[in-house]
């Protein structure tokens, strides 16, 4: 994948206390290139041996044939924001919504999030967006080093380029503070994403009860806002995130001049280009494909835009998340798997190739020397029965 500069190196100790050893027998072993039955022995947190066969050893866990595979990667979800803010100016407690998030993920598969977090604010009276990242992380950190989260977090900071204060913003974070992912975001109106005003209009007015005159001045705010800051932005947010060692992210690309653009400044992966003209591009540039999972379970873009499962027929399809809805990650991962006829090429969009995109090599795939992050799964038909999911080695799940 492309990439000017090597995305972070992160340690993870996330504080949750290990269990004892644990063997898990008698299992569809998900590895990187076949289903083996066979059972997986964790130490100290660490995979530390495969074996073939259906044999269970005395105090292990008996799988029944169930899968066991790596514990899924997120790399973009709006959950903690969410938490946060469950409705339009709700503020909710923050550390409850933190245990309340990394709750939710763990019962989910997730076993490695970047959590998203907007830095660049508007102060327009209608549609106001204030800042809270710098407070939203210093929070979600000091729960992490008090080894109360289930799961393993990184920070994923959404640049708004369309927006008053973002270089402000960005200037506030550095890197001690576990970013591994800055997304270049430009919501200005009438192109990419919201190019259908129509569907823009329906979203933000709903949510923010405008009226007809608010939205269009809305909309040509923030067009004179991008006049004003999207260049400075733009590449103000590229050097930041070269400062804090993240990884770099376009967001929404719809054009080949745009996916050039994104490579020129060394984006890595592409979260949701919304055309083919788009994903193909990505390709040809060796930019990694990241669409939303409800996409592929819905068979379509709920805006309109290009189909997650046309992209997957294709060969365009490399990285999976979870968007809105964090159970849609494992139960896409087996909707690819019917595309595709091949279960562990589906299982890694959603594990070894996220984890690869943020710069982790010590997750996202079952071999000896890898965390001990790992999921049993039984199915129903073809949806997914999450059975237990084991965080290095600790069962969260």
């Amino acid at each position: 994948m492309n990439s000017p500069f090597r995305p972070i190196s992160l340690s993870d100790e996330h504080g949750t206390s290990m269990s004892d050893d644990v063997c898990m027998a008698n299992a569809r072993l998900v590895l990187a290139d076949q289903v083996l039955m066979g059972a997986l022995r964790i130490e100290n947190g660490i995979i530390a041996e495969i074996t073939e066969g259906d044999a269970v050893p005395t105090g292990a866990v008996d799988c029944k044939g169930d899968f066991v595979m790596p514990g899924l990667v997120e790399l973009h979800t709006d959950n903690l924001e969410r938490h946060i803010e469950p409705r339009p100016s709700v503020d909710w407690p923050h550390r409850a919504a933190i245990l309340a998030h990394d709750a939710e993920l763990a019962s989910t598969g997730i076993t490695t999030v970047f959590d998203a977090l907007r830095v660049g604010s508007i102060h327009d009276s209608k549609a106001r967006y204030d800042a809270y990242a710098r407070n939203l992380a210093n929070e979600l950190l000091e729960v992490r080093a008090a080894g109360h989260l289930r799961i393993s977090h990184f920070l994923h900071l959404r640049a708004e380029i369309c927006s008053e204060t973002l270089l402000e913003e960005m200037a506030g974070f550095g890197p001690d503070d576990r970013i591994g992912i800055v997304s270049l975001m430009d919501h200005t109106p009438g192109q990419r994403q919201f190019r259908d005003l129509t569907a823009l209009k329906t979203y933000v007015a709903k949510k923010r009860g405008m009226s007809d005159d608010e939205f269009d001045a809305h909309v040509e705010n923030l067009k004179n806002l991008q006049r004003l800051h999207g260049i400075k932005h733009a590449v103000g947010a590229v050097a930041e995130a070269k400062r804090y060692g993240a990884a770099l992210a376009s967001h929404d690309d719809t054009t080949a001049d745009q996916v050039a653009t994104s490579y020129s400044v060394g984006a890595g992966f592409a979260e949701f280009p919304t055309t083919f003209e788009a994903a193909e591009a990505c390709q040809k540039h060796g930019i990694a494909v990241m669409m939303g999972a409800p996409n592929i379970i819905r068979g379509g873009s709920h805006s309109g835009n290009v189909s997650a499962l046309d992209l997957a027929k294709a060969g365009l399809l490399d990285i999976v998340s979870s968007d809105y809805v964090p159970s849609a990650l494992l139960l896409s991962t087996f909707y690819l798997s019917e595309v595709w006829n091949d279960l562990p090429r589906a299982v890694a969009c959603a594990t070894k190739n996220p984890a690869m995109a943020a710069g982790l090599t010590d997750r996202g795939c079952l071999e000896p020397g890898m965390r001990g992050d790992v999921i049993r799964v039984g199915l129903c038909d073809r949806t997914p029965l999450l059975r237990g999911v084991w965080s290095k080695g600790a069962r969260v799940g």
